[in-house]
């Protein structure tokens, strides 16, 4: 049984994967980044599912990384933060790779490893007054594993414009970066994403597999040289004065010293 997500398929194989930690706005902690690991193998195993929607329960999709998780990285040494910078960017390779069309509906925000979740999905339907963001830096931290699921999707001239700065933007603006693919009304999110699943119950379950891995082949998927980038890069911000700072000061509810 899982405890921080729900997983959910009906009787035509879609299956619905919800982020449920409401509230915490859907933040990854720890446990949630091993349950999405399981989840995405046991999806991926189950012949019975043609579709999958990732979604979040409550008013945000996901908020990011669970800062009380990233807080006790600073504490853990150098090999525990190792093994758990390698479980996060594990979970999302799993998500990417998963043999199944993966529809993200984004009812609410999506931060940090939010905007990841959408950048691993292969269609992403948002309502168009969800906020997106990539908060890191505010906090000392950087994108690190998401990082090359992001470039990746968005390209790297449009990541470069909200990569840096943790500047909260739009769901136009997010579709304009290529993280949304449609923008809806909260009404008509449902109806637009059950036009998608429609579509892909039309199609040969084991073409749609086929073609979802040659796109990732011919699209610049991330490489393990770069993943592995990623994860050394985020124990190495974990370990940096500043994301203790910026962490410190998030939960005393203080400006950090650069602000």
């Amino acid at each position: 049984m899982f405890e921080t997500i729900t997983l959910i398929t009906d009787k035509r194989g879609v299956a619905t994967l919800t982020l449920n930690r409401p509230e915490k706005h859907n933040a990854m902690s720890g446990q949630m980044i091993d349950e999405l690991t399981q989840a995405a193998a046991r999806l991926g195993a189950d012949a019975a599912v043609r579709v999958v929607v990732i979604t979040g329960q409550g008013r945000s999709f996901c908020a990011g990384g669970d800062l009380g998780w990233m807080k006790s990285q600073m504490a853990a040494d150098s090999a525990t933060r190792a093994a758990e910078a390698r479980k996060l960017a594990d979970m999302l390779g799993a998500l990417n790779a998963l043999s199944k069309p993966l529809i993200a509906r984004v009812q609410g925000a999506a931060f940090g490893g939010g905007v990841g979740l959408c950048c691993v999905s292969d269609k992403v339907f948002a309502v168009d007054t969800a906020m997106f963001g990539l908060t890191e830096t505010k906090l000392g931290l950087i994108p690190a594993t998401i990082g090359p699921y992001v470039v990746a999707r968005m390209g790297g001239g449009n990541a470069r414009q909200v990569f840096m700065s943790s500047r909260p933007f739009d769901a136009t603006e997010a579709q304009r970066l290529g993280i949304v693919s449609t923008l809806t009304t909260a009404q008509d999110l449902d109806v637009e994403v059950e036009l998608e699943i429609t579509a892909y119950l039309k199609c040969a379950p084991a073409a749609v597999a086929e073609a979802k891995s040659m796109a990732l082949s011919l699209g610049g998927a991330p490489t393990k040289t770069t993943i592995d980038a990623s994860i050394k890069a985020l124990v190495t911000r974990w370990e940096h004065p500043e994301a203790n700072q910026g962490i410190t000061a998030f939960f005393d509810k203080t400006a950090p010293p650069w602000a």
